[in-house]
């Protein structure tokens, strides 16, 4: 809980700093004031949605906490909202999104409904830009919450820069992808992003074969 009281305390120190107070007076955080951890999906996605941690929040649209059921038994995780995401307010935009959908509903037999999506960084960087490490770090306490409540039985991360922005592994992706890897209590199994495979369509075989491994799991 206390990490979460104190990511919610940053982001009003942060609203602060946006209206222009430089100093405030030294005060004790009551540990059983408002500052609570979200008590389901639901309340930790409007907080996503309420959030000031960083300066994407001055040039999104929206955030996007994530879609799909809190009953997901694959968790999805993307890296970044992407600018189609962003424009259309949709999880599965795009020629990347409709490959995603189709990887979930013709290989993994499961309804986009039925799996949840989500992303690292939950709003579209500034001009498409890489995030920053703080802004990974500003969101990463959202991200382990969201896994908390969900409770998944396998995740898949979309690519290296989302395994390693959840892992913190450095290793070569090449020596991971395709891998059941035990991260935490939860089984891991990293795959080529889908806009990668739309640029490199002789990877796709690798792929099916990944989703399978994934399969295999539920």
């Amino acid at each position: 809980m206390k990490s979460f009281q104190n990511l919610i305390l940053l982001q009003n120190l942060y609203r602060l700093k946006a209206i222009g107070f430089e100093y405030i007076d030294h005060f004790t955080l009551n540990e059983n004031s408002a500052l609570k951890s979200p008590g389901s999906l639901d309340e930790l996605a409007q907080q996503i949605q309420a959030c000031h941690l960083c300066d994407l929040s001055k040039s999104r649209k929206q955030s996007m906490p994530g879609y799909g059921t809190k009953d997901a038994k694959v968790f999805i995780l993307d890296y970044m909202v992407s600018s189609s995401q962003d424009t259309t307010n949709n999880y599965y935009s795009g020629r990347s999104g409709e490959s995603l959908k189709n990887m979930v509903e013709k290989v993994l037999g499961l309804c986009i409904d039925d799996v949840y999506l989500t992303h690292v960084v939950k709003c579209k960087p500034l001009q498409s830009n890489h995030p920053s490490p703080s802004e990974i770090e500003s969101c990463k306490q959202y991200l382990l919450s969201q896994l908390k409540f969900i409770d998944p039985d396998v995740i898949v991360t979309l690519g290296s820069d989302a395994y390693q922005a959840l892992t913190g592994d450095k290793e070569n992706f090449e020596s991971v992808r395709g891998h059941s890897i035990d991260f935490n209590k939860y089984k891991l199994v990293p795959i080529y992003h889908p806009q990668f495979l739309l640029r490199n369509p002789e990877l796709k075989k690798i792929t099916l074969h990944d989703l399978h491994t994934i399969k295999s799991y539920l």
